[in-house]
Order: C-alpha cells, then structure tokens, then sequence
C-alpha cells in the first residue's frame, strides 16, 4: 500500500552523474581555482592524497548537485556548491555536511537528516541524497 505524500518520511531525492574527464579538465584548467571556489578545505585535501584525485572530485561534485536536487533549490537563494561538502566517517561512508544556508531550507522542508552514497567507475561518479524527517 503506498504512503500519502504526507506521511511520508522521505522529503526530496536527487541523483547526478559526473563526467569524470569534464572535472579533470576543470582540474587542469582552473586548478585551485576551480577546487577553493567548489570544494571545502576537506574534500580538497581527501581527493588529492587519493591515486586519481578527479574520480573523488567527481563524486562529491556530483554529491553536491543531488543534494541541491533533493532540497529542490539547484544552486540559489545562497545556497553554493560549498554549501554541501562530503566528509568520511570512521567507517569511511560519505556523510553529508552544510551550512546555515542549506540548514535553512531544511528547516523550511522539516527535514532532518540528509543521506548520501557516492559511486564511481573509471569514467563517471554518480551520487544520491534522500532529504528525511
């Protein structure tokens, strides 16, 4: 039997996939450029002491673009690619973390948590993030 909207625990889903060649030409281009006004200081110093640093790059790029799909936002209302970084726990699963521009909008949503996966394969990183109470 399936929930009515309301009930729902679940409040947004959003997925994307990177082009892994697209960031390391990125990477190439605009160098630290691209990775300070992008990244955070942690998933800039996490990709770049891994074997292919535009992989993980990607990923968390990805990351990013699914969790402003999720929040139904894209990129505005002062919500940036920094807004959303990706931090590894002890076990080394992706977790979410952002600042008081996305916390807002989760407020607005009464959304709690925010789940992420990350996958990659040699040429592509696709992510996901599910918005709950």
């Amino acid at each position: 039997m399936a929930q009515s909207e309301g009930n729902s625990a679940i409040i947004g889903v959003g997925i994307d996939l990177a082009d892994v060649a697209r960031i390391e030409s990125l990477l190439e281009k605009y160098g630290d450029a691209f990775l300070e006004k992008t990244f955070a200081e942690c998933e800039i110093k996490y990709c770049k002491k891994c074997a292919n640093p535009a992989l993980h790059f990607a990923a968390r790029f990805a990351a990013k673009e699914a969790a402003v799909k999720a929040l139904g936002t894209g990129f505005s209302g002062g919500i940036t690619p920094k807004s959303v970084w990706i931090e590894n726990d002890a076990l080394g699963a992706p977790t979410a973390r952002f600042d008081a521009a996305v916390e807002k909008r989760m407020a607005a949503l009464n959304a709690k948590n925010m789940h992420v996966s990350l996958t990659h394969l040699k040429d592509y990183a696709q992510a996901i993030a599910i918005l709950s109470r």
